[in-house]
């Protein structure tokens, strides 16, 4: 089947989360994020936001990011240790699979991803979800 989206259309439906943060509920991401279209095992995406996400990995496959509009510092944890990319409007990456990620945003973005599900999101405010992880497995969080 095939699928056509009116990107400009569907963004002009959501509205700017001002102010996110890890810990921000699902209200109140409400009116922020659209699911576009199914795509392979998990779908097209679409988000407005300002602020910081929680963090999130991908269990099942490599996520593609693409910034529409606006910047956002992309924070990603490999082997390799602690990174962080600019991305500006126009520019795109992958995120492999199991990283864990997160955006910061203070003057705003706009996002389209092909992102696979599920999603790992860790909805606290740390500097290091593993730490979380391991807390976790320890019976200790």
């Amino acid at each position: 089947m095939t699928v056509v989206v009116d990107l400009a259309s569907e963004l002009s439906k959501l509205t700017m989360l001002e102010g996110r943060t890890p810990t921000s509920t699902e209200a109140d991401r409400a009116g922020a994020f659209g699911r576009l279209a199914p795509y392979r095992d998990g779908a097209i995406f679409v988000a407005k936001f300002s602020g910081i996400s929680a963090w999130e990995r991908h269990p099942q496959g490599d996520e593609i990011v693409q910034v529409l509009d606006g910047e956002t510092e992309l924070r990603l944890l490999t082997d390799a240790g602690r990174q962080s990319i600019t991305l500006r409007r126009g520019m795109m990456v992958i995120v492999p699979q199991h990283t864990w990620h997160q955006f910061v945003a203070p003057n705003g973005v706009s996002l389209m991803t092909a992102t696979p599900q599920p999603t790992e999101h860790l909805r606290v405010d740390v500097d290091d979800p593993r730490t979380v992880a391991v807390a976790r497995q320890a019976n200790t969080f």
